[in-house]
């Protein structure tokens, strides 16, 4: 994925919703660490689904119909996205 057409996201341990959009993998970086975050930090596409996105880059293919469906689509992410976890500020 092309950095500069991606942000960077948090999502805290046991959170909701991701807390914090970075533009740049070293600031989220920084932020966490400041904090002695716990969480996943993970790139997202820009003006694409992750869906889509795997789908075009070939990192997934549906092997059923409900893989096809709004549910799945709208809990969807790849393992094919770069990203790190934190325990208490530190990248395990």
């Amino acid at each position: 994925m092309n950095q500069t057409d991606a942000v960077w996201v948090f999502h805290g341990a046991d959170a909701r919703f991701a807390s914090a959009v970075f533009r740049e993998r070293s600031q989220a970086i920084a932020w966490i660490e400041r904090h002695a975050l716990s969480g996943v930090l993970t790139v997202y596409p820009l003006d694409i689904s992750v869906y889509d996105w795997a789908l075009a880059n070939g990192h997934f293919k549906p092997k059923s119909q409900a893989q096809s469906e709004a549910r799945f689509i709208g809990a969807f992410s790849s393992a094919a996205q770069a990203h790190l976890h934190f325990e208490n500020g530190r990248a395990e």
